[in-house]
C-alpha cells in the first residue's frame, strides 16, 4: 500500500474534521449529537456516520493521550516525590480526569474520520472488495 501525498492529506482531512467534531465528509454538521452518540446521518450532506464502529479505539487512544501529556511529564516534576501521596493525588486526579472528559469525544470523533478516510465501515476490512460480512 503506498502512501502518497494525496491520501495523506485525505486521512488528515477525516482526522481533522472528526477530531473538530464535525462530520468527516462535509466538515459541516456535527459528527456527535451527544457526550459520545455517533449522529447516525449527517443533516448537512446526508452521509451514514453511523457506519463506522467506533467502540474501543477511542478509550484505548485517549487513555494513550492523557499518559503521555499529563502522567509522563508529572513523572519528571520533583514535588510530586516530595509531597505526600494525598495531595499530589488530590491536584493531579482532577487533571487527569478533566483531560480524558475533554479528549475522549474528540478522539472518537478523530477515529471516525479515520475510518471514513480508508474507507472501514461495519463488517468490512480496508482494501478488500471481497471480504465478507462479519455481524
Amino acid at each position: 500500500m503506498s502512501s502518497s501525498p494525496a491520501r495523506r492529506a485525505f486521512m488528515m482531512t477525516g482526522l481533522r474534521r472528526g477530531f473538530a467534531g464535525h462530520c468527516p465528509a462535509c466538515g459541516q454538521a456535527p459528527v456527535l449529537h451527544s457526550y459520545l452518540k455517533v449522529t447516525p446521518t449527517c443533516p448537512s450532506c446526508g452521509h451514514d456516520n453511523g457506519q463506522y464502529p467506533s467502540d474501543d479505539a477511542p478509550p484505548y487512544f485517549t487513555i494513550l493521550l492523557v499518559g503521555h501529556l499529563i502522567v509522563a511529564p508529572l513523572l519528571l516534576c520533583p514535588f510530586i516525590w516530595r509531597w505526600p501521596p494525598w495531595l499530589v493525588l488530590g491536584l493531579t486526579l482532577p487533571l487527569v480526569g478533566a483531560a480524558t472528559l475533554l479528549l475522549l469525544p474528540r478522539v472518537k470523533g478523530a477515529v471516525i474520520g479515520a475510518q471514513w478516510a480508508i474507507h472501514q465501515r461495519e463488517g468490512t476490512v480496508p482494501g478488500r472488495s471481497d471480504a465478507p460480512e462479519v455481524y
